[in-house]
């Protein structure tokens, strides 16, 4: 076997299960895992694929904070669909938690109630939420205190997390920077990690609402497991093998197309 078939055959099984381990690369090619090791080396050297502990994975899993106008820009067709499909879950005379991120902004946009459609309670920690969802008559919003993350226009810190000790909410629509099978749910600052984990607390379901960019990558701050939450909305794009492994663990996974 070649070298370039060897690459073709890493690379398939990359594409097929979204990571692969050296042992197994070395056993289903019947070369040893230094050759593995030097193979993945000039595969990365090319931007082919990213190495991590013993395994390849198809792109860097790290990502860094960035400007809510610039994330807002990305995906939002997917965005939009993402929210339509999320107010569906909204009953009548409801009470609300709405975490931060350009998602779940999208999200907010979407909700339009009348007088036929009862009241509905928001908590929410981001300001673009609070001032979208304000204008409407029918919706009592909550704006919770702290300090004001300006890449992420949301209130943050122990100040915010107390006053979230006197609510709850039927359920919990929060976005995230990163799902990864391993590490679980993560976003770039640890402030705004520690305020998720508050609003997860107080809440009886937890809906993640993102799009597939953001499967198989890791923020700075890990927020939970994957087993804590209940809910996913994605679209179809979301990698096979993260929507068979996370419907494997009992994690209701909707996907929408765009």
């Amino acid at each position: 076997m070649t070298i370039n078939e060897r690459h073709d055959i890493i690379m398939r099984e990359l594409n097929t299960k979204g990571q692969v381990g050296v042992t197994e690369l070395s056993t289903l090619l019947n070369v040893s895992e230094v050759t593995i090791r030097k193979d993945l080396t000039m595969l990365e050297q090319n931007n082919l694929l990213y190495r991590a502990h013993g395994k390849a994975i198809k792109i860097s899993p790290y990502i860094n904070d960035r400007d809510v106008n610039v994330k807002e820009q990305q995906y939002p067709n997917e965005k939009i669909a993402i929210g339509k499909c999320a107010i569906k879950l909204i009953e009548p005379n409801d009470s609300i938690i709405i975490a931060s991120g350009t998602t779940v902004q999208y999200f907010a946009r979407e909700i339009k109630l009348d007088e036929s459609s009862g009241r509905l309670t928001v908590i929410t920690s981001a300001l673009n939420v609070a001032s979208t969802l304000s204008r409407n008559r029918n919706i009592e919003v909550i704006q919770l205190g702290g300090i004001v993350r300006g890449s992420s226009l949301s209130a943050v810190g122990c100040d915010t997390e107390r006053m979230l000790e006197n609510f709850t909410g039927s359920k919990l629509f929060m976005g995230v920077d990163g799902i990864d099978l391993e590490y679980g749910l993560s976003t770039t600052n640890l402030l705004e990690a520690n305020l998720n984990r508050a609003m997860i607390r107080s809440t009886q379901k937890t809906i993640v609402l993102c799009d597939s960019s953001k499967f198989g990558r890791r923020g700075f701050s890990r927020i939970c497991n994957i087993d804590d939450i209940d809910q996913i909305i994605t679209d179809t794009n979301i990698p096979p093998h993260m929507l068979e492994a996370l419907q494997k663990r009992g994690i209701e996974v909707t996907t929408v197309e765009v």
